[in-house]
């Protein structure tokens, strides 16, 4: 059993890797009770702190993360940046003791001193973990062993294409994956519906249904994705359908499609300007105009970003390519955006 001495280890964390897991863990083994202090370190991740307190946080319930928000950024062997971080950490510390400080860095010994530590350094020749948060960053999807499937999800952008039926939303999904070599999600929903509609309709339980099911995929194809994962809808449209057919929602439905508005990094409104295609399951051209009028307000009445996407399928993947060339996840929208209009 661990005694209660207290351990300390710090970092950017950007990302939270295997080898970050390596020490904290071995920290968990030797301590009764271990403190992560997390630095916010704009200049090296757009990350945000909170997303990377987080990561640590839904691992280890037991690890006390603190959140250095205020953290110097100068990082080095001199000096007077020693003393810069000693005294920050110090002073986070507010005059708790600790026993062991674990690092697997150059800047453990003197840290260890300052704090009256024991340096306990965890594989700090990379043995058992040849990691670094510049080897993930620079090729996450090559290096995803490296990274625990709560970390990879959270770096993957999940791009969804909106729009009424038969406004190419599938073929364009389908496309970009292979043109960027991720994978796509296909609506749940169309599936679900050839298996279960009863005289073209589905109750309100089973519009929920959908809207759980394709949520539940979509998180698995997340772990599989190359960068970006393609969705193709998401519970704001099974929302639509259930106000279009019922009138009204399952409340547990009302809140997913509210949930939309934080879950996806780009929201592609696939237009009506190509022909309509009939199929059993869709309720003909002037229906698609009027849905597509629905979807449109309803994107703006919650305030969510849009970018239309028009012309041919070669048109709108160009379309979609330009802006992920210009897309850097965690950015303000508004710098990256430029003239995009929805």
């Amino acid at each position: 059993m661990p005694d209660k001495k207290i351990g300390l280890t710090l970092g950017k964390f950007a990302p939270f890797h295997r080898g970050h897991q390596h020490v904290v863990e071995t920290a968990l083994q030797e301590v009764g009770h271990l403190i992560v202090v997390i630095y916010d370190s704009p200049e090296v991740t757009r990350v945000p702190l909170s997303v990377r307190a987080r990561w640590i946080r839904e691992l280890y319930p037991t690890v006390e993360v603190l959140e250095a928000w205020d953290g110097p950024s100068d990082s080095g062997d001199t000096p007077e940046i020693k003393r810069l971080q000693e005294n920050y950490i110090l002073g986070l510390l507010g005059g708790r003791k600790v026993a062991h400080f674990y690092s697997s860095e150059f800047y453990g010994e003197h840290m260890s001193e300052a704090l009256g530590a024991v340096n306990r350094q965890v594989d700090p020749l990379r043995e058992l973990f040849p990691v670094s948060g510049t080897k993930v960053r620079e090729s996450l999807y090559d290096n995803k062993h490296l990274v625990d499937s709560v970390v990879y999800r959270d770096l993957i952008t999940n791009a969804v294409f909106l729009g009424a039926p038969s406004t190419g939303k599938t073929t364009l999904a389908a496309r970009m994956a292979e043109e960027l070599s991720s994978v796509w999600m296909p609506e749940y929903g169309r599936e679900y519906w050839e298996e279960h509609q009863i005289e073209r309709r589905l109750t309100l339980e089973q519009l929920l249904e959908i809207a759980e099911g394709h949520l539940e995929r979509e998180e698995r194809l997340l772990l599989g994705a190359r960068d970006v994962l393609f969705t193709d809808t998401n519970a704001m449209t099974t929302y639509m359908f259930s106000l279009y057919y019922h009138g009204i929602a399952h409340p547990k439905l009302v809140e997913l499609a509210s949930r939309c508005a934080s879950r996806y990094d780009l929201v592609f409104l696939c237009e009506d300007d190509i022909p309509y295609d009939d199929t059993p399951d869709r309720s003909g051209e002037v229906n698609r105009q009027t849905f597509q009028k629905r979807i449109v307000a309803d994107l703006i009445e919650r305030k969510i970003p849009f970018i239309s996407i028009r012309g041919s399928l070669e048109e709108r993947v160009e379309q979609v390519k330009a802006v992920l060339e210009r897309y850097e996840k965690y950015s303000n929208p508004y710098e990256w955006m430029g003239g995009a209009r929805g």
